[in-house]
């Protein structure tokens, strides 16, 4: 893994590569594409945070972040704000180099800097799914699920 690896926002300059940007297609149905994720973003820009993946000047990734939510609404029990990783998409042909790590622990660190002690993260388990990925990061089931999701958290420490 390069020295030179950023995250960087998602410019007029940038957009159309990061569209472009494929994971491999056993992945296809267990993350959506990041035209998707930044549609979303779009449309909740008080919530999202996406960010391009660079080393050096070659994009390599893409990964969203949220900040302060509350997963269950309409639940009034639930009032916890949750922060975490939303979306995660490494390029096909750059997966397996510490890219998806550099791009989690950059999250972990904006959710620290935020204030917050916990990340969250939701996806879809499954065979070609990230599951083993986010087990290695420290990540552990809560036993929740987010619609067809599992939920996994993350303890960072003191913010």
């Amino acid at each position: 893994m390069s020295s030179s690896l950023r995250l960087e926002r998602v410019t007029a300059d940038n957009v159309e590569a990061a569209c472009q940007l494929k994971v491999r297609p056993d992945q296809d149905g267990l993350v959506k594409p990041v035209a998707w994720s930044l549609a979303q973003a779009y449309t909740t820009p008080d919530i999202a945070w996406p960010r391009l993946i660079f080393d050096g000047e070659q994009l390599v990734g893409f990964v969203m972040a949220f900040f302060d939510v509350r997963f269950y609404p309409d639940d009034p029990k639930d009032t916890r704000l949750r922060s975490g990783l939303w979306r995660l998409n490494i390029a096909a042909d750059q997966q397996g180099r510490g890219y998806g790590r550099f791009a989690v622990e950059a999250v972990c660190e904006e959710i620290r800097r935020r204030g917050q002690t916990r990340a969250t993260v939701t996806f879809v388990p499954g065979e070609h799914g990230p599951e083993q990925f986010y087990f290695r990061l420290g990540f552990r089931l809560t036993g929740e699920k987010a619609e067809d999701e599992v939920v996994g958290e993350l303890e960072l420490g003191d913010a």
